[in-house]
């Protein structure tokens, strides 16, 4: 009896060290002579040959047994299914063919009552947390249970995803989270931290990356726990200098992305891309200006930002100066009417139209050169015969450097095309002055700015065009 017991834990190991080291002619002749194999279960945890594969990542071996087993929703001693360790594990291929053969992405554990996307968003998986975003939003979850309501789905504590990826400091899954309407005040329930928001939890755990993408999409500085403390107070408890004084009320506040640019139809992409980039370059203005009172500094930019920075200002002069501020660059172009204007200037135009609380219908943004609806945005890309004719100009322009024409600097020699990968950078930004409002980008300080750089006086055409504006 005992030979026989010891024969199948030798059995049962020789099958489960083949899962996990993803030998498949082995698995295949040990389930072809028994395939009670299957339902084999390691003995502390109660993991699954499903649980085991997922885990260690075996695609070929997780193919293979779910052709063979009907339920790929299995449970271990927690309740959590495969899907929940793959997501928790990053093995992001096996989220995707876990989904493909019918894998249910709402279910609780038993440990904490998270689901995948909770265990996704903790552990800082962004390409398991787009897969499953990506599968509730296709799957007939969005129209039963709500796509926004699943990405705000809670825990037993009352976190949400969002909440456990600040805390843990993921600025790209609290980035992809933001994005597919997880709720930036979302407070939590009565155990852990009761009444707790994202920017608590990020306070907490002290990322300032999170923390600057939280205050970017309006999260309130002001708004208490359970317990009347603000994350500024959170902050300073746990000794984060930086996040403290980036939170402190007595700050200036960060500027907000602009809710009327959600209700344009058709926000292209790239745009949206780079209009983020130009709002949280925004915010680091001020934050370096708040961080220099207080004697601290932000971490270092990266050896490639530095030398992204180096490129755009090589690339500087290769595209058309904004009409309105005269000191950024056009990147952004306006559908159907062809308007270009610079990121940061776009910004501006939909933080100074918000949105009327009280009426029904979004506010409408409108050119500010030909007062028509803005529908679409999109990268603005430099035409090749445009380029040409500034080019053959560049003779004239060597004697005057800087000319004004309509509102364009002229004489700047341009490139056939603008990539939208590499964000110009101003010579001088004052739009980080201010949180929602025209500061640094009025016609006065504009044009104050030019006097300094020519002696000639801006034609009366362009006034009329920045007073319009």
């Amino acid at each position: 009896m005992g030979q026989k017991l010891s024969c199948r834990e030798n059995h049962d190991t020789a099958f489960i060290n083949a899962v996990q080291t993803g030998d498949l002619e082995m698995i295949q002749a040990m389930v072809e002579a028994d395939p009670n194999t299957l339902k084999r279960t390691t003995r502390y945890g109660k993991l699954s040959v499903l649980h085991l594969a997922a885990i260690h990542g075996q695609i070929e071996v997780l193919s293979f047994l779910l052709d063979r087993c009907p339920n790929s929703d299995i449970f271990n001693r927690h309740r959590q299914t495969p899907l929940m360790l793959a997501a928790m594990h990053g093995k992001t291929d096996c989220v995707k063919m876990l989904i493909q053969r019918g894998a249910y992405v709402l279910m609780f554990d038993s440990l904490q009552g998270r689901t995948c996307l909770h265990y996704a968003a903790y552990y800082g998986h962004f390409d398991c947390l787009q897969a499953l975003l990506s599968a509730a939003r296709s799957s007939p979850l969005a129209d039963s249970w709500g796509f926004a309501r699943f990405v705000n789905i809670r825990d037993e504590s009352g976190a949400t995803p969002l909440h456990l990826a600040a805390r843990e400091g993921w600025p790209n899954c609290v980035h992809a989270l933001l994005d597919n309407g997880a709720l930036v005040c979302a407070s939590t329930g009565g155990n852990g931290y009761p009444g707790s928001t994202p920017l608590h939890f990020a306070a907490r755990g002290g990322s300032i990356e999170c923390i600057r993408k939280l205050l970017a999409w309006g999260a309130d500085r002001l708004q208490p726990d359970s317990y009347g403390r603000i994350p500024y107070l959170i902050a300073l408890k746990h000794k984060h200098e930086a996040c403290a004084a980036l939170l402190n009320p007595a700050s200036a506040e960060p500027l907000v992305w602009p809710l009327p640019l959600r209700f344009i139809s058709d926000l292209n992409p790239e745009a949206k891309e780079l209009l983020e980039k130009a709002l949280m370059e925004a915010n680091r203005e001020r934050e370096k200006a708040i961080l220099k009172e207080t004697a601290l500094a932000l971490p270092s930019a990266s050896g490639s930002e530095v030398e992204a920075d180096d490129d755009a200002a090589s690339e500087a002069s290769d595209v058309n100066v904004c009409c309105i501020c005269f000191d950024q660059l056009c990147t952004i172009e306006i559908r159907q009417c062809g308007h270009r204007m610079c990121a940061q200037c776009t910004l501006a135009l939909c933080c100074h139209k918000k949105p009327n609380p009280l009426t029904a219908s979004p506010l409408v943004l409108v050119c500010p050169f030909c007062r028509r609806g803005i529908t679409q945005l999109v990268v603005a890309k430099i035409d090749n015969n445009e380029a040409e004719a500034e080019t053959e100009t560049e003779t004239e322009a060597e004697a005057s450097p800087l000319r004004l024409s309509c509102g364009q600097i002229t004489g700047i020699d341009t490139g056939p095309e603008f990539s939208p990968s590499k964000p110009i950078k101003s010579r001088k930004s004052n739009f980080s002055e201010g949180s929602s409002s025209f500061k640094g980008l009025s016609a006065i300080s504009t044009f104050g700015k030019m006097g300094g750089r020519s002696s000639g006086k801006v034609p009366a055409e362009c006034s009329e065009g920045n007073e319009k504006f």
